[in-house]
């Protein structure tokens, strides 16, 4: 029997002493629990990613003293195996590192796999400073079991679609009673499901038992959920670790079978996650939650424009950071309606925080004034709608300047993909909440945030009122824009198309065929198409957003600036 604690831990990229200070705590923590086998994430001494901090000298030099210190830290409990991810030195050509995956125990490293299959997909850019290890299977006998390690990437090819190497096919041949994988996988809508598909149908093809340890956490644009699992040969998923927390658990294996601590055989685990609100709410909170105290944040302004994606960004701002750290700040100009002030007014009483007013019609009048008299003609139109934005973009950063409060941006990806947002005004920020959420997911996440709560945070009438960006009389979304509900399944079809779910591509092809079907319909499709490729140059210099879908602007999806499109 083999006692195994599974480390899901939330480190932080670059802090290679608190990593190391946490992964010895739940060194301590697992000895307590008589284990035998200790496993953290991948990368889990420097954090995933580092990115080019793995080219400096004096990164490269700390993460040597890390490591150090981890095999010193091993000698306090010399029974115990440590399973850890590290940047390790590679010798010959090529790049000079490899992601290894280090087995430590009593002072001195066991074993040393490095990663295989290196992903430069989406988000991902990991050839950019490692070198691919060898094509050869590791195992380590511990106890009375052979167990066999794995990387994150390795263990996703095994139908062979996208490398030719299978590190499965490899592990294998070398016939471990247990194979153990340290991943830093980031979250997704569809992503929990898709791990237990492929591991799942991996464990029942090659007869092998798999645990996969994840990390969890918030880094830069993208979250890591944890939900670390185990799976047996046809009978799938059995264990689960809690999703965006960490969580400290032992498993005992023993005869290819997982059981819980107390040695009771583990239960299968439903199929079904989290609803996808509550999935987009919990990603959310922890990115910002975690974004925030990494850059040194503990509070966050937001500027409040009683209409509903401020309302959800302030409403996930006050639960992530607490009421207390979150203010609001109304900015009314001669085309607010008076509506707008007062569900701001409720908006931020039902939430529980401080709302400012700060008036910007003298500001806009003093700045279209001294336009006419400096340059000879009037400021109007777009000009003039543009210049409220950044009146109300400066105030904002101001107030961030002033009182060190984080500014979260408030734009969706349906406004991001088309650039109905203006720079230097309601683009200012330092990280956008909703910027991966479609307009029609943000009502129906307003709509959850009040059915999770029991009770309306964000007023009804926030939720019903047509959106508008009010910085011209009567102006109404829709003016400029195809009703969201036509505008968003066409920016699915054209900007995630097959990343998206089966379920999701097959209602937004539809859809869109049938559009282009109708009169009109193809000239529509064009138009959005190409607002959405002159606008790259706005979202390039727009704050980084949370990720919750597969394909997400900034690394996920790299589009040049200066291109004809067709």
């Amino acid at each position: 029997m083999l006692r195994i604690t599974i480390a899901q831990l939330n480190p932080t990229v670059g802090d290679i002493a608190g990593n190391v200070a946490r992964m010895a705590e739940a060194a301590a923590r697992a000895a307590r629990a008589q284990a035998d086998l200790l496993v953290f994430p991948e990368l889990s001494l420097c954090g995933y990613y580092p990115g080019d901090l793995l080219d400096e000298p004096a990164f490269r030099e700390r993460l040597e003293q890390g490591l150090q210190q981890l095999l010193q830290a091993t000698r306090q409990w010399p029974q115990l195996h440590w399973v850890i991810g590290a940047p390790t030195r590679a010798s010959g050509p090529g790049k000079p590192l490899h992601n290894s995956l280090l087995v430590l125990k009593d002072g001195a490293v066991r074993l040393r796999y490095d990663k295989q299959l290196l992903p430069t997909y989406n988000i991902f850019d990991e050839r950019r400073h490692f070198e691919p290890g060898p094509d050869a299977a590791k195992v380590l006998r511990i106890g009375q079991a052979q167990v066999g390690f794995l990387v994150c990437e390795d263990g996703w090819n095994d139908a062979g679609a996208d490398y030719a190497t299978n590190p499965f096919a490899r592990m294998a041949d070398a016939a471990p009673d247990l194979v153990v994988s340290i991943n830093a996988s980031p979250s997704h809508l569809g992503k929990r499901e898709q791990r237990h598909e492929i591991f799942g149908q991996a464990a029942t093809r090659h007869g092998l038992p798999i645990l996969y340890v994840n990390q969890i956490g918030g880094q830069d644009q993208i979250v890591f959920d944890g939900a670390s699992f185990a799976v047996e040969p046809g009978r799938g998923v059995v264990f689960e670790a809690e999703r965006f927390v960490e969580d400290l658990r032992t498993l005992q294996f023993d005869d290819g079978r997982f059981l819980d601590a107390a040695g009771q055989p583990c239960m299968s685990v439903p199929a079904e996650g989290l609803p996808t609100m509550e999935f987009y709410r919990r990603q959310i909170v922890l990115g910002l939650r975690d974004y925030a105290r990494r850059c040194g944040f503990t509070r966050a302004v937001v500027g409040s424009s009683g209409g509903i994606d401020s309302a959800l960004t302030l409403a996930l701002a006050a639960e992530a950071l607490g009421a207390d750290n979150v203010v609001a700040v109304t900015m009314p100009s001669r085309f607010s309606s008076s509506g707008s002030v007062d569900d701001s007014v409720i908006l931020c009483r039902n939430l529980g925080i401080t709302l400012h007013e700060h008036p910007i019609r003298e500001l806009v009048d003093g700045y279209a004034r001294q336009f006419e008299a400096s340059f000879g003609q009037p400021l109007q139109g777009l000009p003039l709608e543009n210049l409220q934005a950044r009146i109300r973009g400066t105030t904002l950063m101001e107030y961030s300047n002033a009182f060190g409060h984080l500014l979260l941006t408030t734009g969706n990806k349906s406004e991001i993909s088309v650039g109905y947002c203006t720079l230097y005004g309601d683009t200012n920020g330092g990280l956008g909440l909703l910027g991966d959420l479609y307009k029609t997911e943000v009502f129906e996440l307003s709509r959850h945030v009040n059915r999770s709560a029991g009770r309306e945070l964000i007023p009804q009438a926030i939720i019903d009122k047509p959106p508008s960006a009010e910085l011209a009389p009567d102006q109404k979304d829709e003016d400029s824009l195809p009703p969201y509900a036509v505008l968003d399944e066409i920016l699915k079809y054209a900007i995630e198309g097959r990343h998206l779910s089966t379920a999701e591509y097959g209602t937004a092809e539809r859809f869109v065929t049938q559009l282009l079907g109708q009169p009109g319909g193809a000239e529509l499709v064009d138009r959005v198409k190409r607002m959405i490729f002159r606008s790259e140059y706005k979202r390039r210099q727009a704050p980084p957003i949370l990720r919750v879908r597969p394909r997400a602007f900034g690394t996920g999806r790299q589009m040049p600036i200066a291109a004809h499109y067709e």
